[in-house]
């Protein structure tokens, strides 16, 4: 197995983005490593110490991809037994080109306190706040509600929603009670125009509430088939939009959700 190093004087989460989305390509498996904060020489020596160990480990030179302000940290780290990466230096002279202004490079930017920083942290904590239709009474200010069974993925979607896009996202889980009525609580019908429904296989779903609460009633086969079924018709009925999550990611879940009732990413 290979090993891929993600590795910035930053957050790395560029360095991981571009690595993950290229690895994803090819039909590998890695281990995956990431070192933030890179940001000194006595860290990149120590993070050479790991690479090389991992070199060493299964004699197959590991993939390092990587973004670096300072050249001297950034000459440390591609002098180790990896193979570097730096998409940054393959893009930035054409794009300094076209523009006709020199490149500043500064640690942290992209990740920093940026323009739409606030609107992200206030996204998350209103999403944590309307988490699993714990109370509705703040529905007027959500960008979109997640609705669906329990375990479809409502709330890591609304936490990704949150703090990728800065949508605040609320989520409900429609229970027995809800279906019995085949029809919307009271609540959610003050708010249609902003359900979005998420779905998912049956047999995914008895799979996930297994691990959660083995052997009930809650977990059985019968009991998903059934939830599944019903919530579906709903959605139908009162024309939701919905999707099914079975073979998605959380990003590609958002994303489409995102398209899919037309959100825009909140920015100052």
């Amino acid at each position: 197995m290979r090993t891929a190093f993600y590795i910035s004087d930053g957050t790395a989460l560029t360095s991981e983005t571009f690595g993950h989305a290229i690895l994803s390509l090819f039909p590998v498996k890695f281990e995956h490593k990431t070192l933030p904060f890179i940001d000194d020489e006595d860290k990149a020596l120590r993070a050479v110490e790991e690479i090389n160990s991992a070199f060493a480990d299964n004699n197959e030179k590991p993939l390092i991809f990587h973004t670096f302000v300072d050249p001297k940290i950034k000459n440390i780290i591609t002098n180790s037994a990896g193979v570097s990466y730096d998409f940054l230096d393959h893009y930035v002279a054409p794009v300094q080109a076209e523009l006709g202004v020199d490149a500043q490079p500064k640690t942290n930017r992209t990740h920093g306190l940026n323009q739409d920083y606030n609107f992200r942290i206030d996204a998350i904590n209103y999403t944590l706040e309307n988490d699993d239709g714990v109370t509705t009474r703040n529905y007027h200010e959500a960008d979109i509600i997640l609705v669906g069974a329990s375990r479809t993925g409502k709330t890591p979607t609304c936490i990704y929603l949150a703090l990728q896009y800065g949508i605040k996202a609320a989520n409900y889980p429609l229970t027995e009670e809800d279906m019995g009525r085949i029809e919307l609580p009271y609540d959610l019908k003050m708010h249609r125009h902003k359900l979005f429904g998420l779905t998912i296989d049956p047999e995914r779903l008895q799979n996930i509430r297994e691990a959660r609460r083995a052997n009930s009633r809650y977990s059985s086969m019968e009991q998903c088939a059934l939830e599944i079924n019903e919530i579906e018709s709903i959605f139908r009925q009162e024309a939701i939009p919905y999707l099914n999550s079975t073979h998605a990611s959380v990003e590609e879940i958002a994303a489409k959700i995102m398209t899919t009732a037309k959100l825009k990413r909140h920015r100052y």
